[in-house]
C-alpha cells in the first residue's frame, strides 16, 4: 500500500487544468438545464413531465457516482474524466436524435447518458485536493469551482446562437454540446499526479475503509452530506423550474437564458474568495451563511414574478449554493482517510444527486401540476425549500454543539494535566 505525497506546486498546476475543464466542458450544463425542460415540454404531451429529462440527467449522475469513484480510485482520475466526456458527447448526440425523430423516450435516454458527464464533472473538485495540503484544499476546491464562472457566461450565450440554428428547436444546442465534449476532453492529458516510488511505501497497510453505515455515523461526514445535498437539491429545484416560470409569465426564452446565466455566474463568482473565507472563519460558519442566503432567495421569489425578482432570486440561489456546497465539500474532504476516498466520494455524490434527482422531478410537478396558474406553481416550488433548509440548519447546529463540547473536554483534560 502506498501513500500520496503532498505537493502543492503540482496541485496548483492540476487546478489550472481543472479550471479550464470547468470552463470549456462545463458550458454544456447551463445550456442543457436551460433547454432541457423546454425541449421536454415540447416532446411530451403531459406538462407535469416537462422536467423529466433534467431529472434523468441527475439520476444518471447519481447512479454513476458509486462506480465512477471506484474506477478513479483504481485507474486514476484521467480515466474517469475521459469516460465522462465521451458519455457527455454520446448523450448529447442521442438527445439530438430524439429531437430529430420527435421521440421523448429517446431524448430521455440521451439525458441519462449526459448524467455520466455530470457525475464526472462533480469529481473535479475532489481531484483538486488529491495531492494538496490541508491548508490549500479549500482554496483548490474554490478555484476549480470558479472555473464555472466562464462556462456560466459562455454557455447561455452560446445557447442563444445555436438553439434556433436548425428548423428543429434546440437541435443545434445538442450538436454544440457534442463538440464541446470531443474537443475539451483532451485537457485531461495535462493532469499530473506524482508516481509513488518504493521509498514512499508504508510498511503497515492501513485498515480497510469503514462501512457505509460507520461512515455515516461520523458526525462530520453525515452533516457534510446533508448540507451538500440540501444546498445542491434546492438550487436544482428552483433553477429547473425557472425557464418554465419565466416563459410562463410572458417573458422570452432569451430572458430565461439571461437569468440562468446570471444565476450560474453567482454560483461560481464567489469561488474566488470562498476558500479564503473558509480558512479564516471556519467551514461551519460559511455553510450557515449559505443556508441563510438560500432562505433569502425563496423570500425574494415569493414576493413577485417580475424580471428583477427572478434575477435577484436566482443570483441569491447561486451564492447560497456556492457557500453551502463548497463548505460541505471542504468538510467532507477533511473528514476521512486517504484510503477511504473512493468510498466516501461515491457515497456522498450518490446521496447528494439522489435528492437532486427527486428535486428536479418534483420541480416540474410543483411548477405545472399544483395550483391553477404559473404563479401558484412557482410559489409551490419556493415553499418546498422550507423543510430542507430546516433539516440542514438543524444538522449544522448539532455538529457545532458536538464540536464545542469536544473542545471544552479537551481544555478540561489539558487543565487537569497542567495541575498534575
Amino acid at each position: 500500500m502506498t501513500e500520496i505525497v503532498i505537493n502543492d506546486e503540482r496541485a496548483k498546476r492540476n487546478v489550472v487544468v481543472l479550471i479550464a475543464a470547468q470552463a470549456i466542458l462545463g458550458c454544456q450544463m447551463p445550456m442543457i438545464f436551460v433547454i432541457g425542460g423546454l425541449a421536454g415540454g415540447m416532446l411530451t404531451g403531459n406538462p407535469c413531465f416537462a422536467t423529466l429529462p433534467i431529472s434523468l440527467i441527475v439520476f444518471g449522475s447519481m447512479t454513476t457516482a458509486p462506480w465512477l469513484s471506484v474506477v478513479m480510485q483504481k485507474r486514476g482520475r484521467k480515466v474517469g474524466f475521459f469516460i465522462g466526456a465521451i458519455a457527455g458527447a454520446l448523450g448529447a448526440a442521442v438527445s439530438a436524435y430524439g429531437l430529430y425523430v420527435s421521440s421523448f423516450n429517446t431524448f430521455l435516454i440521451g439525458s441519462f447518458l449526459s448524467g455520466i458527464y455530470m457525475s464526472a464533472q462533480g469529481f473535479y473538485r475532489f481531484a483538486a485536493t488529491d495531492i494538496a495540503s490541508k491548508l490549500f484544499r479549500p482554496k483548490a476546491i474554490s478555484y476549480v469551482m470558479a472555473g464555472g464562472l466562464i462556462s456560466a457566461i459562455i454557455g447561455p450565450q452560446l445557447n442563444k446562437i445555436v438553439q434556433d440554428a436548425s428548423v428543429i428547436p434546440f437541435f443545434g444546442s445538442y450538436v454544440a454540446v457534442v463538440c464541446l465534449n470531443l474537443t475539451g476532453m483532451f485537457l485531461f492529458l495535462l493532469l499530473s499526479f506524482p508516481k509513488v516510488t518504493s521509498s514512499q511505501a508504508i510498511v503497515v497497510a492501513p485498515p480497510p475503509p469503514r462501512s457505509y453505515t460507520k461512515l455515516l455515523s461520523d458526525p462530520r461526514i453525515l452533516v457534510s452530506v446533508i448540507c451538500g445535498m440540501v444546498g445542491y437539491s434546492l438550487m436544482n429545484l428552483v433553477m429547473t423550474s425557472t425557464p418554465l416560470a419565466v416563459v410562463g409569465c410572458g417573458f422570452t426564452k432569451n430572458n430565461a437564458n439571461d437569468i440562468v446565466s446570471a444565476h450560474v455566474v453567482a454560483m461560481f463568482l464567489p469561488s474566488f474568495f470562498t476558500g479564503h473565507l473558509i480558512t479564516r472563519f471556519g467551514v461551519e460558519k460559511i455553510i450557515a451563511i449559505g443556508l441563510l442566503i438560500l432562505t433569502a432567495a425563496g423570500l425574494v421569489a415569493l414576493n413577485d414574478v417580475q424580471l428583477p425578482n427572478f434575477f435577484l432570486a436566482l443570483v441569491l440561489i447561486g451564492v447560497g449554493w456556492n457557500f453551502s456546497f463548497i463548505g460541505a465539500t471542504t468538510l467532507l474532504a477533511n473528514s476521512h482517510a486517504k484510503h477511504e476516498r473512493g468510498r466516501v466520494e461515491g457515497l456522498n455524490d450518490a446521496i447528494v444527486f439522489g435528492l437532486v434527482t427527486i428535486a428536479s422531478l418534483a420541480s416540474g410537478g410543483l411548477m405545472n401540476c399544483t395550483g391553477g396558474s404559473v404563479i401558484e406553481g412557482w410559489a409551490a416550488v419556493n415553499y418546498a425549500m422550507t423543510p430542507f433548509l430546516i433539516l440542514a440548519g438543524t444538522a449544522l447546529l448539532w455538529l457545532t454543539l458536538i464540536k464545542n463540547k469536544s473542545t471544552q473536554l479537551q481544555r478540561q483534560a489539558a487543565n487537569i494535566r497542567e495541575k498534575a
